[in-house]
C-alpha cells in the first residue's frame, strides 16, 4: 500500500495563522468626517437660501448669515464668554457629580444583591420624574443660587447613569468571570480586570445619554434666576423676539453638544483601546 505524503509547510496551511479582515458591513465603521461637515453645509445653504429668496419668513427663520453676524459680535463684545464661562462651570460641577454618583452606586447595585434588591425600586421610583418639575423644590432647598442649578444637573445625569452602569455590568459575559475564577483570581481582580474593562462600552454609552440630558437641565436652571448663562441670554432674547439672538444661543448650545460628544469619542479611543 502506497504512502500519501502530506505537506504541511504549503501556502494553505500558512494562510491560518493570517488575521481574518472585516469583510461585513458595519462591523468596523470607518470614520467620514467630511460627510457630517457636507450635511451641516447644505442644510445651512439650503436655510440662507430660503430666507434671503422670500420662501421662507423672517419672521420664522432668521439668516443664517445674519446668526453668524450676532455671534461675532458676542465673541467681540465679551458677552459670548460671560454667559458661555457660567454655563460651561455648571454643567461640569453638576454633571461630575451625578455622574461619579451613578457610575459608583450603578455598580454597587450590578455587583451586590442587597444593594440591587434595596435601590431599583428607588431608582425606578425617581427615573420617570421630570426632572425640571422639581426645579422648584431644589430652589427652596438650595437658594435661587447656583446650588439648586448643580442639583439639578446632578440630578438629571445620575438616574441614567445608574441604569446604564448596573446593565452594563449585568451584561458582562459571565463565561469571562467563571474563566477569571478557574484562574484563581481574587474578587477584587475579577471585578477591576474583567467586569469594569467589559462594562465599560455600556458605561460610556450611558455617559451621552446623561450629558445630553445634563445640558437640557442646564438651560432649563438658567431660565429661572441666573444672570449669565446661554440659559438666560436664550430667555432674554425669546422674550424680546430676537430671532438673531435667540438662534444664536441655540447655535451655542449645538457647539457645546458637539463638543461633548467629541470629547467623550475621545475618552471612547482612550479607554477601549483594547477593542479591535
Amino acid at each position: 500500500m502506497s504512502k500519501k505524503k502530506y505537506n504541511f509547510n504549503s501556502s494553505n496551511n500558512r494562510n491560518i495563522n493570517r488575521p481574518v479582515p472585516f469583510v461585513g458591513k458595519g462591523f468596523k465603521p470607518k470614520s467620514r468626517r467630511w460627510m457630517g461637515y457636507f450635511v451641516f453645509f447644505i442644510i445651512i445653504a439650503v436655510l440662507e437660501l430660503g430666507t434671503t429668496s422670500g420662501v421662507i419668513s423672517s419672521l420664522t427663520l432668521p439668516k443664517p448669515s445674519d446668526v453668524l453676524a450676532t455671534m461675532i459680535e458676542l465673541f467681540q463684545s465679551g458677552l459670548l464668554f460671560k454667559h458661555l464661562v457660567p454655563s460651561t462651570l455648571r454643567l461640569i460641577v453638576g454633571a461630575l457629580i451625578g455622574i461619579s454618583l451613578g457610575i459608583t452606586i450603578g455598580t454597587l447595585i450590578g455587583l451586590f444583591s442587597y444593594i440591587r434588591s434595596g435601590l431599583v425600586p428607588v431608582v425606578a421610583a425617581i427615573f420617570p420624574i421630570p426632572k425640571i418639575a422639581l426645579l422648584p423644590l431644589f430652589v427652596i432647598w438650595f437658594g435661587i443660587g447656583e446650588g439648586s442649578k448643580y442639583a439639578l444637573i446632578a440630578l438629571g445625569s445620575f438616574t441614567p447613569t445608574v441604569v446604564a452602569t448596573y446593565g452594563a455590568v449585568d451584561n458582562v459575559d459571565r463565561t469571562l468571570i467563571r474563566m477569571g475564577q478557574s484562574f484563581g483570581l481574587s474578587w477584587i481582580s475579577i471585578v477591576y480586570k474583567i467586569v469594569l474593562p467589559g462594562a465599560m462600552p455600556g458605561i460610556l454609552s450611558g455617559l451621552r445619554i446623561s450629558l445630553a440630558i445634563a445640558i437640557i437641565l442646564l438651560v432649563a436652571a438658567e431660565m429661572l434666576g441666573a444672570e449669565f448663562g446661554i440659559g438666560a441670554y436664550i430667555l432674554e432674547a425669546g422674550s424680546l423676539y430676537d430671532l438673531e439672538r435667540l438662534f444664536a444661543g441655540v447655535t451655542i448650545l449645538s457647539i457645546l453638544g458637539i463638543t461633548v460628544s467629541v470629547l467623550v469619542t475621545m475618552l471612547e479611543q482612550k479607554i477601549l483601546k483594547w477593542r479591535v
